[in-house]
């Protein structure tokens, strides 16, 4: 079946919010007044009951459906926005400085939205909808937040699904794959402590700028020597902050990095061996470091059957031609991740066309798509709750 010919009649209100929601980007969990426009929304609706506050400030809202039935999916959006400068001089560009929507939250939000003033209003389905709107997705782990906070149990959820928009596939189409679609995106940073002294006598010193450059090396052995060639893995150093002034030595250099990998074995292996490289280059050269590893969200691993789900609505909506569905995985992260440990599901990728990349400040999302998300919802929430 084609886009739903409600969600073609919701596009022009849908994207008068998305529009708005942009033109006042919030950060990380400091999304009130995003949140306050989804709640007073969704009882505009009629949605059976909505709650706030769930992971600091995020928003469920439940949809029972006509039919009685006990099971609950949820469907899940972001709401935050980046801290950058909007370059795309649009009419509804961002009126923050330093704050703009480079990643669609605005978008996803609006579609989720609209699914749910159409789920509101027909109610086809038995059981109940989740609408689950998430703060702090971009390296704020809302996700596990609301999930801490009793997301999955309070609200008796048994599947959870998730959407983002992706440049580069064009509107009105989707992608999706089973297993691993995004990484787990860690960073780490390693202090070196050396010996400083005079930059005309280095064998005085312990050079923490020399011993950090082989440490850049030897770093993508990891990837180049240590990992299975056909796992994916990135390791990437992306900052080298050492000395002063051009006659000294300093005592000290600070290298930090990401490790992104799309299996626990291989994530563990990087772990491992950035850790073993520090410690022996530094005994070879007699200095000291250390080593900080954080992980971050987990692989975003879709499960196979409602991988499956996934693609019976999508192919309702755009047709088998029109969805991809063994796609490249992403080496990006994504904290719905959390969610999929927490329960099983799966992410999509929903095409925003010839766009400028996500975390861009030229960035912005493709209005055109919001009908297809609509109706993708509402085709996944009606096809799970037929019973």
């Amino acid at each position: 079946m084609p886009i739903i010919n409600r969600a073609a009649e919701l596009q022009a209100a849908v994207t008068e919010w998305r529009r708005h929601l942009h033109q006042h980007p919030e950060i990380l969990y400091d999304v009130q007044d995003t949140a306050a426009f989804v709640e007073a929304r969704l009882r505009d609706f009629g949605v059976d009951e909505v709650v706030t506050g769930i992971g600091r400030t995020g928003v469920v809202g439940l949809i029972h459906g006509r039919g009685p039935g006990s099971r609950t999916i949820g469907l899940r959006a972001d709401m935050d926005a980046l801290p950058l400068d909007e370059v795309t001089g649009k009419p509804w560009s961002s009126t923050t400085s330093g704050k703009m929507h480079a990643c669609g939250h605005d978008g996803h939000t609006s579609m989720l939205l609209g699914a749910a003033r159409h789920l509101a209003e027909t109610r086809n389905f038995n059981g109940t909808v989740a609408v689950i709107f998430q703060p702090a997705e971009e390296g704020g782990a809302g996700a596990l937040a609301m999930i801490q906070d009793g997301l999955m149990e309070r609200f008796s959820i048994d599947e959870v699904y998730g959407m983002h928009n992706m440049p580069g596939i064009p509107v009105g189409q989707f992608a999706i794959r089973r297993g691993g679609i995004m990484a787990a995106p860690d960073k780490f940073t390693v202090t070196i402590k050396g010996r400083g002294g005079h930059a005309a006598q280095p064998h005085r010193t312990v050079d923490p700028i020399l011993i950090g450059a082989q440490l850049v090396g030897t770093l993508q052995t990891i990837a180049a020597r240590n990992a299975d060639p056909l796992s994916s893995v990135v390791v990437s150093v992306t900052r080298f902050q050492a000395g002063t002034t051009h006659n000294i030595i300093p005592d000290s250099a600070v290298l930090g990095g990401t490790v992104r990998s799309l299996s626990e074995e291989v994530r563990d292996l990087a772990e491992t061996r950035i850790r073993q490289i520090v410690e022996g280059t530094m005994l070879a050269h007699g200095a000291t470091a250390e080593i900080e590893y954080e992980r971050n969200c987990p692989v975003t691993t879709n499960h196979d059957r409602e991988t499956e789900n996934a693609i019976r609505a999508a192919s309702d909506v755009v047709g088998p031609k029109n969805l991809d569905v063994e796609v490249e995985p992403s080496m990006a992260g994504e904290d719905f991740a959390y969610m999929l440990k927490s329960r099983p599901g799966a992410f999509i990728f929903i095409g925003n066309g010839d766009s400028a990349p996500l975390h861009n400040p030229a960035y912005d999302f493709a209005d055109d798509a919001i009908a297809y998300g609509i109706s993708y919802w509402v085709r996944l929430a009606e096809q799970r709750l037929s019973d």
